[in-house]
């Protein structure tokens, strides 16, 4: 119900109760499932419910292989954050298989990850690398940092106060660089 002046709110359909689907549609199982019972599983109980098919399962764990295993199934596009998007859109670039020659861009992919599920996509991304892609990321992780091969430091500051290449190179250059407030911290780290 969108309401006027307050936020929208939303109420389970008395016919349906929620599951958006009529009774015709939920009288149809797939191994004792509804449609709507699969959209309200996690990826990772997901994972276990289509063990005996191959290409949902493979799907279902390149989603787990970038962290997004909490996720249900059903979740609406709108209440995934900006990296959840990211990452769901990298589980379908790792899905097609050829990535060779391919740049990837993103912008702060580990934003509101536990360490686990950062150290989890960080390994995706290595295998990018590892079949020929490249991937350029704009990140504030300092243990995701010291991983690069190559770092731009922009700066000295945010905001008007930034704009320009403080220093670039290995992450031990960019530690060893006496103006850089990431080598500050990449210094601790290293």
């Amino acid at each position: 119900m969108e309401l006027l002046f307050l936020p929208t709110t939303y109420a389970p359909c008395p016919t349906c109760g929620g599951s958006r689907y009529n009774d015709d549609t939920l009288r149809v199982r797939y191994r004792g499932a509804t449609i709507a019972d699969v959209l309200a599983m996690s990826v990772e109980e997901a994972t276990r419910f289509f063990t005996e098919e191959p290409s949902v399962l493979r799907a279902l764990e390149t989603l787990s292989g970038v962290g997004l295993g909490y996720l249900r199934l059903g979740q609406p596009a709108t209440e995934l954050s900006g990296g959840e998007a990211q990452r769901i859109k990298l589980a379908t670039e790792l899905q097609r298989r050829r990535v060779a020659d391919t740049v990837y861009l993103l912008d702060e992919p580990t934003t509101g990850l536990h360490p686990y599920d950062t150290d989890v996509l960080m390994g995706r991304l290595r295998d990018l690398v590892a079949a020929g892609a490249t991937v350029v990321a704009a990140e504030h992780d300092m243990r995701v940092v010291a991983t690069a091969d190559h770092v731009v430091d922009l700066g000295p500051g945010g905001g008007a106060e930034g704009g320009r290449i403080v220093a670039q190179g290995s992450p031990e250059r960019i530690a060893s660089v006496p103006d850089s407030r990431t080598g500050v911290y990449l210094k601790e780290l290293l």
